[in-house]
């Protein structure tokens, strides 16, 4: 009897965790093409009960070692405004198994490529957070979360944008041991869907991988006798696949 009965506080334990909202912001990596200045970013909410999203967005600087570290946005020197990727609006009310957008507005130079860091938050409706919901409607969304016993899961993207006038200047290196790829121009490049597999066996083979290649930089493997390398190598709209025996 006690088994039953831990069994099925279990079973209604599970359906409380996944009662509230439940957020997917679709793809993890978005590119602004230098000819644009606005992305749209559409967020689905999947849950049972509305999601209040605030959106945060941090700048990724990386050093001479490629290390990365997040950093706040600045103001430009000229205007209040600040100098990088903004969202418009930074509040989202997203009903249940709906779906609503936000405009990632790109304000400064674009001389040079820039990244950043862009999370989607789910959170309880505070009044400094600027919802536009009564004391008693956030009250009342605060108990019905917490009867369901809900969590709260953001998600976090990187954002891209690519320099006005952007340049594709990608090299290969095909050497005996070794394959590299060197992104000689001004805009990020992807070796995307690499695997490495057995040759003749398509199941054996390494978890396939996206791999982005920022410029001034390489990507490279030593080729291994008897396997196969499968990947396309992607430059903005266009892409081209390549295999490479090892």
């Amino acid at each position: 009897m006690k088994r039953v009965l831990a069994v099925i506080g279990f079973c209604l334990l599970a359906q409380g965790v996944q009662a509230g909202p439940s957020i997917n912001v679709g793809v993890v990596y978005d590119y602004l093409d230098g000819d644009k200045s606005t992305y749209l970013k559409r967020i689905f909410n999947g849950g049972t009960s509305t999601a209040f999203v605030k959106v945060e967005i941090l700048e990724i600087v990386y050093d001479a070692q490629g290390g990365a570290k997040e950093v706040p946005l600045q103001l430009q020197a000229d205007s209040r405004a600040r100098d990088g990727l903004v969202a418009s609006p930074a509040r989202l009310i997203v009903p249940a198994n709906a779906m609503q957008g936000t405009r990632l507005v790109y304000l400064g130079e674009r001389g040079s490529e820039r990244y950043f860091r862009v999370r989607y938050i789910p959170v309880m409706p505070e009044k400094e957070d600027a919802f536009a919901v009564t004391e008693e409607e956030r009250e009342a969304y605060q108990k019905t979360l917490q009867a369901g016993v809900s969590v709260l899961a953001g998600y976090g993207t990187v954002f891209f944008v690519r320099p006005k006038d952007t340049r594709f200047d990608t090299r290969i290196e095909n050497g005996g041991a070794r394959y590299a790829v060197r992104n000689n121009g001004n805009s990020v490049i992807e070796v995307d869907e690499f695997k490495s597999c057995v040759v003749g066996k398509a199941a054996d083979c390494y978890p396939t991988t996206k791999n982005h290649v920022l410029p001034g930089r390489t990507f490279s493997f030593d080729k291994e006798a008897g396997r196969e390398y499968r990947f396309k190598i992607v430059e903005g709209e266009a892409q081209k696949n390549h295999v490479v025996q090892g």
